[in-house]
């Protein structure tokens, strides 16, 4: 759970931390500083905002019956399965254009005036935060036992992301981020097809969808979730020693599916690695 938690939060985090690096760039460097008092309530509501639906989300559900809180976990985690992917087929799209999309309704939102601001400064951050509280919710029901690996990975995610936009936004480093952006969806590809077939098997414990005692396979004794390897395989993808039928289509068909229309090539446009760069 760790990994797959911080490979979240690293992802998300730094989608978030850019889009704030970008906009207080273009302000910075078209001398519009003042301007910069309604950006930071905007983005700290929006860090606020999402951090309360997280923490609702993760600790109100003990109130639920067994099969409640096991229809409203998988729900959720289709849900969150659902924002990823959209997430990732969005920033492979907009990498290479973003900053300038920013700039531009920057400029638009300082026309209409300090509300505007507030607003695009909120809305462009708290996207990003409430796919990362629906993900985080689900990565927290399928790892049970109440560790706090996904807390943990979440947050180590988060900090590195906020370092690495800093970074960028002073100069002091530059890399291709449409390629770590590319690499990464990679990896969320998995996880996100991990966290669908745990929802399923949720769905399914709740007698909401059928299948639960048809099993695919039973790897209890080759790869028990017990052993080193078969932990690391579950914080990563969400791997069940007892998969159903159900999991195993589901996880077949999103990766075959998702996977090779996510790495199809897109025609080139002007590069994101100077996005805080005018």
């Amino acid at each position: 759970m760790l990994l797959s938690s911080l490979l979240i939060g690293l992802r998300e985090g730094l989608e978030a931390a850019l889009v704030v690096s970008i906009l207080v760039a273009f302000l910075v460097k078209t001398d519009r500083r003042p301007a910069l008092r309604w950006v930071w309530p905007g983005v700290g509501l929006a860090v606020v905002l999402s951090i309360a639906v997280g923490a609702v989300l993760t600790f109100t559900t003990a109130q639920l019956s067994f099969e409640q809180q096991e229809l409203l976990g998988g729900s959720l985690s289709i849900v969150a399965v659902a924002f990823v992917t959209v997430m990732i087929f969005w920033m492979r799209k907009a990498s290479r254009s973003i900053a300038a999309e920013l700039r531009g309704k920057m400029d638009e939102a300082l026309a209409v005036g300090p509300l505007a601001v507030f607003l695009l400064s909120f809305l462009a951050v708290g996207r990003e935060g409430l796919e990362t509280a629906v993900f985080f919710y689900a990565t927290v029901q399928s790892a049970q036992g109440g560790t706090t690996q996904p807390l943990i990975g979440f947050a180590i995610g988060i900090a590195v992301a906020v370092i690495i936009a800093y970074l960028i936004y002073r100069g002091a480093v530059r890399f291709d981020l449409a390629k770590f952006f590319k690499i990464t969806g990679v990896l969320l590809v998995f996880v996100a097809a991990g966290v669908l077939g745990y929802g399923l098997h949720d769905l399914q414990e709740a007698a909401f969808l059928p299948g639960l005692h048809n099993l695919a396979f039973d790897a209890s004794n080759a790869i028990p979730e017990t052993s080193w390897y078969g932990a690391l395989l579950k914080g990563i993808f969400n791997y069940s020693q007892q998969t159903t039928v159900l999991q195993a289509v589901a996880w077949v068909a999103y990766v075959v599916i998702v996977l090779p229309l996510f790495l199809r090539r897109t025609s080139p446009k002007p590069a994101l690695a100077g996005a805080t760069k005018e």
